[in-house]
């Protein structure tokens, strides 16, 4: 495996801390900044509107300049803005808080255009390997975000204000792991080769079970997590030593995976790993919706991101079969936009909606996104069968 794969994957392990640990302490944060509890959430799903708006704008840059001065440009703006966000929390400002969230979804916008640079380091057949490699990194982040946010959350006065300028010490450091990133070289020139348009390209049955695959496993993933430690800490009244414990696993259940995910892709095929993962999420909403008890989080939440693994990962693994290596940037973008503008309608509404009607309904408003990938994977699989036949 090329040295990118594995310089991604410490850098990845380092800077999706702030994922963790702003799921972690946002909300907690939000709660006693915000001026109404329906509006803790609120910086939690800042940093998803952020990366949606933040994607298109990432990958024009990079297209532009590089991936390597990209990711060192993001990783020295994220250590400015994690200072802000401290500072934002001494203050007491909810809004000042939220906007610096908001500023990390540039952060996070990068973040996702690691598994594509690692993709793009390594040969055709160890694409999925390389996808599922760099998001192993996410298995040392899942622990690292809440620690640091525990560890900083009685450095100062303020509660948490440590957390986030501990966080700009962990982008310090994958900074210095960037730079020995090597730009790819292809061997054609990107300016000679033809280009299709988007909506060429859109009309591809791939493109959109792809897309969708990865969309419906994030916002999936999003829209339940986000609501989780509101539901279990503030409405169920769980320590919030559970509520940590029930997080990280679940991040860990996310990454994790990708140890096997490329080989079982290999062995099994896409489509009937992205299936799977749709099987899990069903069996997740099952065990969330029997109960409130400590041990119903955690396995619904395992279950959540081991079925998000199979959907992202498979998604990014089949994206490359509806692009060439010249439409990539903007294929790769508007694959980013769409997943994130729809996660950040998951995370924006989260939190109202377990407020207002409740965990058990916010479950039940899952399974209809769900059946939406079935019916786009049965669809295209119909149509190759005629296309065969």
């Amino acid at each position: 495996m090329h040295k990118n794969v594995w310089i991604l994957t410490i850098a990845q392990a380092l800077m999706m801390s702030l994922n963790s640990l702003n799921v972690f302490v946002g909300g907690l944060v939000g709660t006693k900044l915000a001026p109404s509890e329906k509006l803790a959430t609120i910086p939690v799903a800042s940093i998803v509107v952020g990366t949606a708006l933040s994607t298109v704008p990432v990958t024009m840059i990079m297209k532009r300049i590089g991936r390597k001065k990209t990711f060192l440009l993001i990783s020295v703006y994220s250590i400015i803005v994690s200072i802000l966000a401290g500072y934002a929390i001494m203050m007491e400002s909810f809004y000042l808080f939220s906007f610096c969230t908001f500023l990390l979804g540039l952060t996070s916008a990068c973040l996702m255009q690691f598994r594509f640079a690692a993709m793009e380091s390594v040969n055709e057949d160890q694409i999925p390997k390389a996808a599922s490699y760099v998001l192993l990194g996410g298995i040392a982040a899942a622990f690292m975000g809440p620690e640091v946010a525990v560890l900083g959350k009685d450095l100062f006065t303020s509660e948490f204000m440590g957390s986030y300028l501990l966080l700009g010490g962990l982008f310090l450091l994958s900074l210095f792991v960037l730079l020995t990133y090597e730009n790819t070289v292809f061997k054609t020139n990107e300016s000679d080769l033809p280009q299709r348009t988007l909506k060429e390209i859109s009309s591809q049955g791939v493109f959109w079970v792809a897309v969708l695959g990865a969309t419906v496993g994030y916002a999936v993933m999003t829209f339940i997590m986000t609501a989780t430690p509101v539901s279990m800490h503030l409405m169920d009244g769980h320590s919030l030593s559970d509520t940590k414990w029930v997080i990280q696993s679940h991040i860990v259940a996310m990454f994790l995976p990708s140890i096997f995910t490329g080989w079982l892709i290999k062995k099994f095929g896409i489509i009937r790993m992205m299936i799977i993962g749709l099987f899990i999420y069903l069996f997740c909403i099952a065990t969330a919706y029997s109960g409130h008890f400590l041990h119903h989080y955690w396995v619904s939440l395992v279950l959540l991101g081991l079925g998000w693994n199979f959907l992202f990962v498979g998604g990014t693994a089949l994206l490359p079969q509806s692009y060439t290596p010249s439409e990539r940037f903007k294929v790769q973008g508007m694959n980013e936009l769409i997943i994130f503008a729809t996660q950040a309608v998951a995370s924006l509404s989260s939190g109202w909606i377990v407020f207002t009607l409740g965990w058990e309904n916010l479950l039940m408003m899952t399974l209809p996104v769900i059946l939406i990938q079935f019916i786009t994977i049965w669809l295209w699989q119909a149509k190759k069968r005629k296309v065969a036949a």
